[in-house]
């Protein structure tokens, strides 16, 4: 019983990389209305694209480890 709660547990902490996904989706989608609107200040906001990017994906690596420690470690 208790492996079958781990592994449901698991895979609701997985949800957290589908949530991430939205995440970089809407920064870069965010970026691009702001690059096509304004395409001279493009190239200025550039790092802050990839720092978004960057924090949004490394929410959803920390959902996947979650996932994996919940799977392996019970």
């Amino acid at each position: 019983m208790e492996g079958e709660l781990a592994h449901i547990g698991a895979g609701l902490a997985a949800i957290g990389s589908g949530f991430a996904a939205i995440g970089v989706g809407n920064v870069a989608g965010n970026y691009l209305a702001g690059a096509l609107r304004n395409p001279s200040a493009a190239a200025g906001q550039t790092a802050t694209l990839f720092i978004g990017l960057a924090f949004a994906e490394a929410l959803g690596i920390f959902a996947f480890l979650v996932s994996l420690l919940l799977m392996f470690a019970v």
